[in-house]
């Protein structure tokens, strides 16, 4: 307690340094204590989840596609496919080349295509041999569809279902215009709905070198090979994705092209995962260009198969992003044309299209 003694300047100064006083002992309950050696742990950054979409998968060339004259090895990929869509739940349109039935045993490149209806998948015509409106004519590129449908149709009528998609081999739908509007003026009085290609990761290009090193049990270039295809597989589904943005600013359910390859059978639970990794619920064609993205013209006229973002385009005037859409890696290109140097087949103008590297000894 102070004592007043009369001198009203001392008394403010006593008091005031009394506050202090209290002040500094009360300090370390107010101030919170240094900070302690080990860090403070920093959140760690999520990265944004993919926007869900669908996907419809479709698998061309059945009975399939391969460089082996082999009917177990032809059998045993598709059992193996069918497998692995029926585990999945994953729905899936076949096209069907007929030719192709000549080519091994043919009731069992027949029964092929009776084990994809009986396991609840779609098939489609994509022609009896597989060759280009160029090379064919108009009328008789027509006449090769319907030498396509006489075996697939009636087997899927006995599993009541209508044979309703043509897929163009090549994606060639027809130059000049003449040709494209003949074909698809026939196609609309058949009943067929054309299955446009909205994604696509050249599947064929890593296939083919991929039956060889299984041929020749060479299990790390087909190791290589298979991890260079889930690569580049995933990096074409970015881009199409992007490509979908810049046309129509969203996500449109996608027509992914693949075909009846070991490969994809050998792969499947790898794309099963990309898939869910990239949120892509799989669903019917029919589901899929139900999307009124499908109802955009296809107004393009010329020599080269190309897929439909590219058509729609050039129908909008809108740029894809061409710029970081990557080729196949250059040893699958070198791969390929060691084993198979058609990609002059289809009418395809290959004038500036290199000589193929020899064959290593």
């Amino acid at each position: 307690m102070i004592r007043w003694n009369g001198d009203w300047s001392k008394m403010i100064k006593s008091r005031l340094c009394n506050a202090l006083l209290s002040c500094l002992l009360l300090l370390p309950a107010i101030v919170p204590a240094p900070a302690s050696a080990e860090p403070v742990p920093v959140a760690k950054r999520v990265e944004a989840k993919p926007v869900s979409g669908r996907i419809a998968l479709t698998f061309d060339d059945l009975p399939a596609l391969t460089i082996l004259d082999d009917q177990p090895y032809v059998t045993y990929l598709n059992k193996v496919l069918l497998r692995e869509l029926k585990l999945h739940h994953f729905p899936a349109t076949g096209f069907v080349n007929e030719s192709k039935f000549d080519d091994l045993v043919r009731p069992q490149q027949i029964a092929v295509l009776r084990a994809w209806l009986d396991a609840g998948m779609d098939l489609g015509n994509h022609t009896f041999s597989h060759d280009a409106p160029e090379e064919l004519g108009a009328r008789g590129y027509t006449e090769d569809i319907a030498k396509g449908e006489v075996v697939t149709r009636p087997l899927m009528a006995a599993h009541h279902k209508r044979e309703r998609y043509f897929r163009h081999p090549y994606l060639k739908s027809g130059y000049p215009l003449a040709v494209k509007t003949y074909i698809d003026d026939w196609l609309t009085r058949h009943g067929y709905q054309i299955a446009p290609v909205t994604m696509d990761a050249d599947d064929w290009e890593f296939a083919e070198p991929y039956d060889y090193a299984i041929s020749h049990r060479d299990a790390a270039m087909a190791a290589h090979i298979k991890g260079e295809y889930l690569s580049h597989t995933e990096a074409m589904i970015h881009w199409y994705r992007r490509a979908s943005q810049a046309l129509f600013n969203r996500d449109i359910p996608y027509v992914i092209l693949l075909h009846a390859t070991r490969l994809n059978a050998d792969s499947f639970e790898d794309l099963a995962a990309m898939l869910k990794r990239n949120r892509l619920k799989p669903v019917t064609l029919d589901e899929a260009l139900r999307d009124p993205a499908y109802r955009t013209p296809d107004s393009y006229v010329g020599k080269d198969g190309v897929d439909w973002m590219e058509r729609w385009a050039l129908q909008l005037h809108r740029r894809l992003p061409n710029e970081d859409k990557n080729d196949p890696p250059l040893d699958i290109q070198q791969a390929y044309d060691r084993v198979d140097n058609d990609r002059c087949s289809g009418g395809s103008d290959c004038s500036n299209t290199p000589a193929a590297p020899a064959k290593p000894r």
